[in-house]
């Protein structure tokens, strides 16, 4: 396996990082919303054939208010457009760096896991060999290896 993770961040660079996260965290705290799985699920999505949909209808809002019904927070909408118009960005933004990470993480976490394999049969392979030591390495670390198995349904007699 190639080591593509060949460096370690500094700690100055994570801690940067997290206090850059916690700012706009903070800065955005006012404005952002927890949704629950069944609110997500049941909203109208936006999405890239919607939006022009929506910025035509804001057009002839402006252009021609006679034909908004009158409990139709116009405003509202607007507001809310603009919402969107200002996160959309922020949101592409984190996705990118989302991914970044996950990939990043990704790799270093397989690498880390081939590593350890390597070792452990090195291990596996001298406990074999009754080499001094190696059997409380090999049997501590086997354990990652163990297979759980069903427990025994008790019946009732």
């Amino acid at each position: 396996m190639e080591n593509k993770i060949n460096f370690t961040i500094p700690a100055e660079t994570i801690t940067q990082v997290n206090e850059a996260l916690s700012t706009i965290a903070t800065a955005l705290k006012p404005y952002v919303l927890a949704l629950s799985p069944e609110e997500r699920q049941e909203l109208p999505k936006m999405s890239d054939k919607t939006l022009p949909f929506v910025d035509k209808a804001l057009d002839y809002l402006s252009r021609a208010p006679e034909f908004a019904p009158p409990y139709m927070n116009v405003e509202g909408l607007q507001n809310d457009m603009t919402v969107y118009s200002q996160l959309m960005p922020l949101l592409r933004q984190v996705r990118i760096l989302s991914d970044n990470l996950d990939d990043t993480t990704m790799e270093a976490g397989a690498e880390s896991y081939v590593a350890a394999l390597m070792y452990y049969n090195s291990v596996k392979m001298a406990a074999k060999m009754d080499v001094p030591g190696a059997k409380s390495i090999y049997d501590d670390l086997s354990k990652r290896f163990e297979r759980s198995t069903p427990e025994s349904v008790e019946t009732e007699a």
